[in-house]
C-alpha cells in the first residue's frame, strides 16, 4: 500500500501515465497489487494491463491472506480463470471462505505450495483435494476434531509422501498426516489443543501408539513446535518429540520448541535426544523450554553452531551472564552473523551478580546490568537485527549519562548506560526493552515504600502522591542516542518488566498485578516523544508506563511515525484514570496507515470522541479493547463501522453487562457482515465466567496476531514460513 501511494503520487507530479512504462517495470509494479483486484478489476483497463495481467510471473503465485475483502464470489471467479497456472496459492487466515470456495483447490493441479490455515477442512475434502496434486511438495493445513486419516485416498497419501515442507495446527489431539509424510524436511507444528471440551469434558492428549503412526522425522532439517498453555498440549507435544529419541534425524539444522511452562518429559527420551544434539547436530537456530536449559547447565557447551548462526532463543530461561558468554559468545566462532536473539524473561542474562547472589543460589541479585556482559554481547553480534531482552530488570548503574559520543564506545565507563550500548547495533530492525531500562533511580529510598512485596489492586494508584512530586526528571539523552543510532528500527516494544495482561497468550491471567518497576516512574513523556525520530517505524507497544501523565509524546509519533501499522498501548499512567485519552485521540488523526490498534486500560471509556478520532485511521482493519471496568457508547461504534468499511475484526472486552455487548454484537453482525463477509465481531464481558469459550471461536489469525497479549519480537526465526 505505501508504495502504490508513493508511485501514484510520483506519476502525479511528472504527469507521466502507467503505460508509458515499459512491460518490465509494470510488471514489478504490478507484484504488489492484490491477486483479486489484478484479475477482477486491474485486467479490464486495456488490453495492455488485460495481458499483462495473466503473465505467468503474476498468477503462479496467488496470495489471499489478511485480503479481507476477497468474498467468496470475488476468490471463486479468481481460481476458475487461472487455477491450471497456479503454483503458489496462500490463503492461510481466510476463515471467512465458504467449503466451495475452499474446494475449488481441486482445479490446481500443478499446485507446488499449498497453505490452507485458518481454512477449515475435513479429513475427505483434504484427500480430494491432495490426490489431484501430484506436484504438491509445500502444504499448511489445521487438524480439527473429526480428522481422521483413514479417510485419505491412497492418492492423496502418495502425494503426501513427496511433501518436504509440512505445517500443521492442532485443534485437537492427532499426528494428523505427519505419518503419512515420508519425506519431512521442515515440519512446523502449532498446538492449539484446549484442556476441556464445550460441554465441560475433560480432553485427553492420548495417541494411539504404532508403526503407521510414528512420524518420519529422518530427514528433517527444520523442526519448530509452539505449544499454547494447558497440560493436554504438552501431552500431545511429548508424543511427537518421543520419537526424535528414537529416529534421530541426521542433518538437523534448527531444532525449535517452544513450550510457555515448564516441559518436562518423565522418561529418558528428552535426555537421549539432547545427547544425540550435543554430538551430532550443528545448528543454525535453537530454542529449548527453560527446564531443558536449567536442567544441563553443560548442554550449550556441548552444541556446535552452523556458519551463519541465524536465531537464538532462550526465552524465560535461567541463562546467567557467564553462561552466556562463555557458552555462547566467546565459544562459537559464527556468533558474529546471529540475526536475531530473544532473551525475553531471562532476569539473570545481564545482571551484574555478587559472589554469593546466583541462580543456584536462590539469593536476589542486584538488578543493575553488568555492562561487561552486554558489551561482549554487542561487540560479538554487531550483525543483530531483531533483540528482545523485556519481562527483566535492566537497570543502568548510571541511568543518567549523557550520549555525547555513540560512535566511539569501546569503554563501559565511557557509556555507562545500556541504551548507549545498543545504539552500536547499526542494523535493528525490531527492539523490546522492559520500560527500567530507560529509567533512573528513584530519588530516595523514601519514595517508594511498599511493604513487603505487596500486591496492589489494578486501578489503584501505585506508588504515593508525594514521591511524585519529588521524582527528578530524567533526562533521555542515553534512548535518545540509540534512537537515532537505529534510525531504520521497524518495530519497537517498551514493556514494564511487571507488565501481566488481562488477556496474556502464554500464561494465565493475573487479577492481582505486582507494581511497577521504581525505575519505571521515571520514563516520562520526553522518552515516549523521541520515539517520534523513528521515520520507519511500522510496529509500536508501550505497556505499563506509570510515568506518563498527559501522553502528549503520542501526538509526536502519530504525526511524524506516517509508517506506523500495528499500535498497541496497554496500562499508561494512573491505572484509575487515562489522562492520556486526549492524547491518544489526536495523535489517531494522524494515522493514516494504522492498520491494527489494540488498547488495554482498567478504566478507559470509548465514548464518542474515541470512535471519532479513530475514525481518521482510514486503513484500520482491527481493534481490540480490553477494559476490565471500561465502558463503550452504542451508537459511537456503529458509526465508526459505517464510516471505516475496513473494519472486519472488532473486539471490545469491557465492563459492561453481557445484554449491552450481546445487542451492541448482534448489531454489528446484521448491519455489516453482508457487505464484509470477513467481519468477526466480539463483544464480551472481561470478566464473565464465559470469557472463554468466546476466545475458542476467535480466528486463531486475530486471536495469535492481536487479541491476546505477548512479546513478538525474534518470537521466532524469520523466513520460517512462506
Amino acid at each position: 500500500m505505501d508504495r502504490q501511494l508513493d508511485l501514484a503520487l510520483y506519476l502525479d507530479q511528472q504527469k507521466l501515465s502507467l503505460t508509458e512504462f515499459s512491460d518490465e517495470i509494470l510488471l514489478n509494479i504490478l507484484r504488489f497489487v492484490p491477486s483479486c483486484d489484478l484479475l477482477l478489476n486491474v485486467r479490464r483497463v486495456n488490453k495492455k494491463f488485460g495481458a499483462l495481467c495473466v503473465d505467468k510471473s503474476l498468477i503462479s503465485s496467488v496470495t489471499l491472506h489478511k485480503e479481507y475483502q476477497g468474498s467468496d464470489e470475488k476468490v471463486t471467479r479468481l481460481l476458475r480463470e487461472i487455477a491450471h497456472d497456479i503454483q503458489l496459492l496462500k490463503l492461510s487466515g481466510c476463515y471467512w471462505l465458504s467449503s466451495p470456495t475452499i474446494d475449488l483447490v481441486t482445479k490446481c493441479k500443478n499446485i507446488v505450495k499449498l497453505d490452507l490455515s485458518g481454512c477449515r477442512l475435513t479429513s475427505l475434502r483434504l484427500s480430494k483435494m491432495l490426490s489431484v496434486s501430484q506436484s504438491l511438495r509445500s502444504l499448511a493445513i489445521d487438524i480439527h476434531q473429526g480428522f481422521d486419516a483413514s479417510q485419505l485416498s491412497s492418492e492423496c497419501k502418495a502425494t503426501l509422501s513427496k511433501v518436504t515442507e509440512l505445517r500443521q495446527t492442532l485443534l485437537t489431539p492427532s499426528y494428523g498426516v505427519v505419518p503419512c509424510c515420508t519425506s519431512l524436511e521442515r515440519l512446523l507444528l502449532y498446538f492449539e489443543i484446549a484442556d476441556r471440551t464445550r460441554e465441560g469434558e475433560m480432553v485427553s492428549g492420548q495417541l494411539m501408539v504404532g508403526q503407521s503412526n510414528i512420524p518420519h522425522y529422518q530427514n528433517l532439517k527444520v523442526f519448530y513446535a509452539r505449544l499454547s498453555p494447558g497440560h493436554v498440549n504438552q501431552e500431545v507435544g511429548r508424543f511427537y518429540l518421543s520419537v526424535l529419541s528414537i529416529r534421530t534425524p541426521e542433518d538437523l539444522r534448527a531444532f525449535l520448541l517452544s513450550a510457555p511452562a515448564s516441559f518436562v518429559d518423565a522418561g529418558c527420551s528428552t535426555k537421549n535426544f539432547l545427547d544425540r544434539m550435543a554430538k551430532s547436530f550443528t545448528l543454525e537456530a535453537l530454542q529449548l523450554p527453560r527446564s531443558w536449559l536449567n536442567g544441563c547447565s553443560s548442554l550449550l557447551h556441548n552444541i556446535q553452531f552452523r556458519d551463519p548462526l541465524v536465531y537464538l532463543n532462550f526465552s524465560r530461561c535461567s541463562l546467567s551472564g557467564c553462561q552466556l558468554t562463555r557458552q555462547v559468545l566467546h565459544r562459537s566462532r559464527n556468533v558474529s552473523s546471529l540475526a536475531s536473539l530473544n532473551l525475553h524473561g531471562c532476569g539473570h542474562c545481564l545482571l551484574l551478580l555478587s559472589p554469593d547472589c546466583s541462580p543456584a543460589t536462590g539469593r536476589k541479585a542486584e538488578e543493575e546490568v553488568d555492562l561487561e556482559v552486554a558489551e561482549t554481547l554487542v561487540d560479538c553480534c554487531p550483525q543483530l537485527r531483531h533483540l528482545n531482552l523485556s519481562a527483566a530488570h535492566h537497570h543502568s548503574p548510571h541511568g543518567n549519562t549523557a550520549a555525547a559520543d555513540t560512535t566511539n564506545t569501546t569503554d563501559t565507563n565511557n557509556t555507562g548506560h545500556l541504551c548507549l550500548l545498543l545504539a552500536r547495533l547499526k542494523r535493528l530492525r525490531s527492539l523490546s526493552l522492559p520500560v527500567c531500562c530507560l529509567g533512573d533511580k528513584p530519588a530516595s529510598p523514601h519514595s517508594a515504600p511498599r511493604g513487603l512485596g505487596k500486591k496492589v489492586r489494578l486501578g489503584t494508584p501505585n506508588y504515593p502522591a508525594k514521591a511524585r512530586d519529588t521524582e527528578p526528571q530524567l533526562s533521555p539523552s542515553a534512548f535518545r542516542a540509540m534512537l537515532d543510532s537505529v534510525p531504520f528500527l521497524e518495530e519497537l516494544e517498551l514493556i514494564g518488566s511487571s507488565f501481566s495482561s488481562n488477556m496474556p497468550r502464554n500464561e494465565p491471567a493475573i487479577r492481582n498485578a505486582q507494581p511497577p518497576c521504581e525505575r519505571a516512574h521515571s520514563v516520562r513523556e520526553e522518552e515516549v516523544a523521541a520515539i517520534e525520530r523513528l521515520q520507519h517505524l511500522r510496529a509500536l507497544t508501550l505497556a505499563q508506563l506509570p510515568g506518563l501523565r498527559t501522553g502528549s509524546g503520542l501526538v509526536g509519533i502519530g504525526v511524524k511515525c506516517q509508517q506506523l501499522q500495528t499500535l498497541s498501548l496497554a496500562n499508561l499512567g494512573l491505572l484509575g484514570k487515562v489522562a492520556y485519552s486526549p492524547a491518544l485521540c489526536e495523535m489517531l488523526k494522524h494515522c493514516r496507515q494504522l492498520k491494527d490498534l489494540r488498547l488495554e486500560q482498567p478504566y478507559f471509556s470509548a465514548n464518542g470522541q474515541f470512535f471519532q478520532a479513530l475514525g481518521h485511521c482510514e486503513a484500520l482493519e482491527r481493534l481490540c479493547v480490553v477494559s476490565r471496568h471500561g465502558t463503550f457508547q452504542h451508537d459511537a461504534v456503529v458509526s465508526f463501522m459505517t464510516k471505516c468499511p475496513n473494519v472486519v475484526m472488532c473486539h471490545m472486552f469491557t465492563g459492561e453487562t453481557l445484554v449491552a455487548c450481546r445487542t451492541l454484537q448482534q448489531t454489528l453482525v446484521q448491519s455489516f457482515q453482508p457487505q464484509r463477509p470477513a467481519l468477526n465481531a466480539v463483544i464480551f464481558p472481561l470478566l464473565h465466567e464465559g470469557l472463554a469459550d468466546v476466545i475458542r471461536d476467535v480466528p486463531m489469525i486475530h486471536l495469535d496476531e492481536i487479541t491476546l497479549f505477548k512479546s513478538r519480537v525474534a518470537e521466532e526465526p524469520l523466513h520460517l514460513w512462506w
